[in-house]
């Protein structure tokens, strides 16, 4: 019988509980395989050549967006950027907002991004402020409207370029940490006592908003961060059963309303999974490339085994699209611009303001 994820939250996967070395070495060596047999260890980053290194590592949020066609678009979460060499008075940043329709609550999060760092929800414009003034300067910070729907999936979608239909290879439903109030124990108890929730208290770079010494009402679900990531606590769920015509054909209309995208993960919200299902209401709030995680590895009813095979398949089918992206022309980076944008990346996380 299926795990509820009530229980399910109270348990780690079986990635979960291993080391991170313990994962990279299985990975690197397939990679290494996959390397030789196409003769080339960066041939990813072609797999969408519109995009910075495909979307391997390096690349902005707003690279996805800005390359969108109307289907896409429609689709998206308002958004706008914001230079931070730029110095914003509380009017020019209103007048920015007001430009884009966004209101506050709005979600600031780096266009460099990864796992949810610096990803914050800020409710007026001082705590913009303040925001930007933490920010590393000469960077872009993606302003994004608050989608406030229960429901947050990360859809995992590919194409060969020679295919005339793409797929949703894999759908993974995200919980966010959380704790369930029993009209007793304060929020911190609640925290202590749910190994899943504790990590909030260790995650690095992140920022716990909440009232410690609240107690709850019996079953009041206290959400405790922005972000979903398993970092803080987040739960992933296989969601494949919610796979269908309908959702794959809407993904796949958006996918191909923009320039030469093949291999990614949208991270959607939606408020029903029904709805989600039958392609009634979604909004993407990022995409991501060739680097995107095949998180539905990490649900804790996942054999270990099984979970190695599903991310071993995400990496033959991105090294086989960057291969027929190579044979259409297109040019893999070298090992050392790979390396140089993944340790700017780095970099930057380094000194993003704390999620929250």
């Amino acid at each position: 019988m299926p795990l509820s994820d009530a229980i399910a939250y109270h348990r780690r996967s079986a990635m979960e509980r291993l080391p991170t070395w313990a994962i990279c070495i299985p990975l690197t060596i397939q990679w290494l395989w996959l390397a030789l047999r196409y003769r080339s260890a960066t041939l990813p980053s072609v797999a969408n050549p519109a995009i910075t290194a495909g979307g391997l590592v390096g690349e902005g949020k707003l690279e996805y967006f800005q390359s969108m066609g109307a289907i896409a678009r429609a689709a998206t979460a308002i958004h706008c950027a914001i230079n931070t060499s730029i110095r914003y008075t509380f009017t020019d940043l209103h007048l920015l907002m007001a430009e884009s329709n966004l209101t506050f609550p709005v979600i600031a999060k780096p266009d460099l991004g990864l796992c949810g760092y610096g990803v914050r929800l800020i409710a007026n414009i001082h705590e913009l402020d303040d925001y930007l003034s933490a920010f590393p300067t000469g960077e872009v910070i993606v302003l994004q409207e608050y989608l406030a729907e229960d429901g947050e999936a990360g859809i995992f979608y590919a194409r060969h370029p020679d295919e005339a239909q793409g797929r949703i290879i894999g759908l993974t439903l995200r919980h966010y940490p959380h704790v369930i109030g029993d009209g007793v124990h304060t929020v911190e108890q609640l925290i202590q006592s749910n190994r899943r929730a504790k990590r909030l208290l260790l995650a690095r770079k992140h920022e716990c908003n909440y009232a410690m010494d609240h107690v709850p009402a019996p079953a009041q679900v206290i959400r405790l961060a922005t972000i979903g990531s398993t970092r803080v606590g987040g739960l992933y769920r296989d969601g494949a059963q919610h796979i269908t015509p309908a959702l794959t054909a809407a993904i796949d209309a958006i996918a191909r309303d923009m320039p030469d995208f093949y291999f990614g993960r949208f991270d959607v919200r939606f408020d029903t999974t029904q709805n989600l299902s039958d392609n009634i209401q979604f909004k993407i709030m990022e995409i991501n490339g060739a680097g995107s995680e095949a998180i539905q590895a990490w649900d804790p009813e996942t054999p270990l085994l099984a979970a190695f095979a599903i991310i071993f398949a995400k990496q033959r089918e991105l090294f086989a699209i960057g291969a027929a992206n190579r044979a259409k022309g297109h040019r893999p980076i070298s090992v050392r611009q790979l390396a140089a944008l993944h340790f700017r990346q780095r970099k930057l996380i380094r000194e993003y303001p704390p999620s929250n």
